[in-house]
């Protein structure tokens, strides 16, 4: 059995950030490679089994990361890519954090709040902005749920599967 969480956050002023970057350093992706978000995708998602996407073609994976309505991050420690997220704008003023995660080697850090932290302040600033939201799961990091609420996040929906 698996849980889906959805979780959102409908103000700024609900985000509890942290602060303490501990060394992480944030950048915005800002000439689109889709190459560059498969291999994120895979650096992170290996551990949580991401596989969905691992059988797009690089034409699917083109039409997704170098759309105009996506915008990537990707987080560095020491110069080495440790994470990223992925934030995707929709309509009527939402944003999907779509994706989000650390690499194998820097989970249980103390790194993920503040990552998670850069990732809602950023999607609030994108314009129109007026409800942030992601979902997460069961199968994810066993502290994910706790860090997205933290930071203000509020479930709002849960799914239960048979996966």
């Amino acid at each position: 059995m698996t849980t889906t969480y959805y979780l959102e956050q409908t103000s700024i002023s609900s985000l509890n950030a942290k602060t303490d970057s501990k060394g992480l350093d944030i950048l915005e992706s800002e000439v689109k490679q889709y190459q560059f978000n498969r291999f994120l995708y895979q650096l992170v998602g290996e551990a949580w089994q991401w596989t969905d996407r691992l059988i797009w073609t690089d034409e699917q994976w083109k039409e997704y990361a170098e759309n105009d309505n996506l915008r990537t991050w990707c987080a560095y420690l020491k110069g080495t890519p440790a994470g990223y997220f992925e934030l995707q704008k929709q309509k009527n003023g939402n944003v999907e954090v779509a994706l989000l995660g650390l690499a194998d080697q820097f989970l249980n850090s103390g790194l993920g709040g503040y990552l998670l932290s850069e990732a809602l302040k950023l999607a609030w600033s994108w314009d129109g902005a007026t409800r942030v939201w992601l979902h997460t799961c069961s199968l994810d990091h066993p502290n994910a749920l706790n860090n997205y609420t933290a930071r203000g996040m509020k479930v709002y929906q849960t799914e239960e599967t048979n996966e």
